[in-house]
């Protein structure tokens, strides 16, 4: 009788390569679009190579904002699912809830042009980073690209 060796691994693919700087990288990456699209000026309506040019960068700016605002979501959903384990509660007890309203956010700033939301994106991706390296027991100091 032959025994086969059993293995763990806490997610799909035993990695170990987890970090919340992707989500922070592709939410800033929709902040960045948000803010740019607020500061478009709208040209003048007679001006009609002026308004294809707005509206192929507004156009641009849009898509990005949807995708990276996605891809956002993507990574922190993978985080919280495949990371996360149930002891890590006791120490985040708001790990859940912190979770669900990034995910939320990150529809938000999908869907709106709303630099509240983005700001209130960034400070969920700040509290789960934090959660994140304080779990591992590494100090890892919170900054953003832009």
């Amino acid at each position: 009788m032959t025994t086969i060796p059993v293995a763990h691994a806490h997610c799909d693919g035993p990695c170990g390569v987890y970090d919340p700087a992707s989500a922070r990288i592709a939410a800033e990456a929709a902040v960045s679009m948000t803010k740019k699209m607020v500061a478009l000026e709208v040209p003048s309506a007679d001006n009609a190579a002026a308004t294809l040019a707005y509206n192929n960068t507004l156009s641009r700016y849009i898509a990005i904002k949807e995708e990276q605002a996605h891809l956002a979501k993507t990574e922190l959903l993978v985080l919280w699912t495949d990371f996360f384990k149930p002891q890590h509660l006791e120490a985040h007890p708001d790990l859940h809830t912190t979770f669900w309203k990034a995910a939320k956010l990150c529809s938000a700033v999908k869907v709106e042009v709303s630099l509240v939301h983005c700001g209130e994106l960034m400070e969920a991706i700040e509290s789960i980073h934090n959660m994140f390296w304080a779990i591992k027991g590494r100090e890892i100091a919170w900054y953003t690209a832009s």
